[in-house]
């Protein structure tokens, strides 16, 4: 409860600064420090982000209530959980380059704990891998702020900006950078500690791949080579390369996984390279789908993982062919993983739908034809892999008996994601409002 109340508040913190950044304004604490005065700051995408991040966690923290209860290491797993948000919150707050990577260290930190909740030794490697694998990206990562720092001679944000106004960030600060981008937001090829992370509690993968961790290495791309410093041409095409080879080759392996859990995650990689093309192509119309994607991925995809936690409570089992027929003893289940995977796969009028629409408008208006067919197949293949998944678990024989479909709070839960996927698209002009004005107030410059 403790917990419950904690990400609660955040989110109510971040609510607050809702009224100045619609105003066009923006919010700072100033610091007197040796590596940079300013050491947080919000302005709309910020704000924007932390609201996304504390909301879906809220949900899934209700949900840990009846999903950890049991386990009696739970204190460390809401600990955890907290700590993680914290860091969350602070790196996306933090204006200096510095503070940025000690809170991105922290969330690395907190989520080999979760991965590895379990404490056997095969989950322990799986957690180990994905640390290694991420901290390796935020070393280098770190090279490429030094190298930037080496050119400006300053951390901070504000400060880089200046510098680097109307000339382009040097291309070896730009690929380091992405080293670390890429393996938190578990893009091809520094992917495969994400899949591997399903040995973690439900709560724990849908806070991981849905809510918070794989949104940070996007965050920091938008926070940096949009509202920072300006990238050569080369990359607006290399960039959503990279995001069309992860989403297509991800979009492969979910058609051939039976693990439930690695099939999600397999699809969270997938829609990570939509996320990735909306932000690198240039356009306003491609980022406004970047954010809004962000959004409407947390919410529908945190629902899928939670839902794989009912069904993994009930069956005792993660393996889809030994499945079929939940739909009969669970009905609540099966209609909010068929909402949430409506919005995954970008149905109208689920929230996913306009997201997925916006990025793909913003590929075109860029000029990039090609790119734009192969995210199109891979939007295809989503609806292809989520409806295989769906059929095989609860439609058909009913090869496993269950008695119940879980605790209130994760039935709750996943019914309430599953009517938010479908409200978030009804009324998808209030968020949508709001990434405008995050994009009017930092990416003013876009064509």
């Amino acid at each position: 409860v403790l917990a419950l109340a904690m990400v609660g508040v955040s989110f109510v913190c971040a609510a607050l600064l809702i009224p100045a950044v619609l105003a066009g304004g923006t919010v700072a604490i100033n610091v007197p420090l040796a590596i940079g005065d300013t050491l947080f700051y919000a302005d709309g995408l910020a704000v924007f982000m932390a609201l996304v991040s504390t909301s879906v966690s809220f949900v899934i923290v209700f949900y840990s209530l009846g999903y950890i209860r049991h386990y009696e290491n739970r204190s460390e797993y809401y600990t955890m959980v907290v700590l993680f948000l914290g860091a969350m919150m602070g790196l996306v707050f933090s204006r200096n380059l510095i503070y940025l990577f000690v809170f991105w260290e922290i969330t690395a930190f907190t989520c080999w704990r979760l991965i590895g909740f379990f404490r056997e030794p095969r989950m322990i490697l799986r957690a180990d891998k994905a640390f290694l694998i991420t901290v390796f990206g935020a070393l280098m990562m770190l090279v490429g702020f030094l190298a930037i720092y080496a050119e400006t001679g300053s951390f901070d944000l504000g400060a880089i900006k200046a510098a680097y106004a109307g000339k382009t960030v040097p291309n070896l600060a730009v690929i380091l950078i992405l080293f670390g981008i890429l393996s938190k937001s578990a893009t091809l090829p520094l992917h495969t500690w994400l899949p591997d992370a399903g040995v973690a509690p439900s709560p724990v993968t849908a806070l991981l791949h849905a809510a918070v961790l794989v949104k940070i290495g996007v965050y920091v791309f938008a926070r940096l080579f949009v509202s920072t410093m300006d990238l050569e041409a080369v990359w607006h095409t290399v960039v959503p390369i990279i995001a069309a080879v992860s989403a297509l080759v991800s979009a492969g392996a979910a058609f051939i996984e039976t693990d439930m859990k690695r099939i999600i995650a397999y699809s969270t990689i997938s829609q990570i390279g939509f996320i990735l093309l909306g932000l690198s192509v240039g356009t306003t119309t491609g980022y406004s789908g970047g954010l809004l994607y962000i959004l409407m991925h947390g919410i529908a995809k945190g629902g899928l993982f939670l839902c794989a936690g009912i069904i993994e409570h009930g069956t005792h089992t993660k393996d889809i062919t030994k499945m079929g027929g939940l739909i009969r003893t669970m009905p609540l289940t099966a209609v909010s993983f068929l909402f949430c995977a409506f919005s995954v796969m970008g149905i109208p009028p689920f929230g996913g739908f306009f997201s997925k629409y916006l990025v793909i408008a913003g590929a075109v208006d860029s000029g990039q034809i090609a790119l734009t067919v192969v995210f199109v197949v891979g939007a295809v293949m989503t609806i292809l892999y989520l409806f295989r998944l769906f059929t095989m678990v609860f439609m058909g024989e009913e090869k496993i008996k269950t008695e119940r479909e879980g605790s209130p709070s994760m039935v709750g839960s996943v019914v309430f994601l599953a009517a938010l996927s479908l409200a978030s698209g009804l009324l998808v002009a209030i968020p949508s409002g709001f990434v405008q004005t995050a994009i009017v107030a930092f990416a003013g410059g876009l064509r």
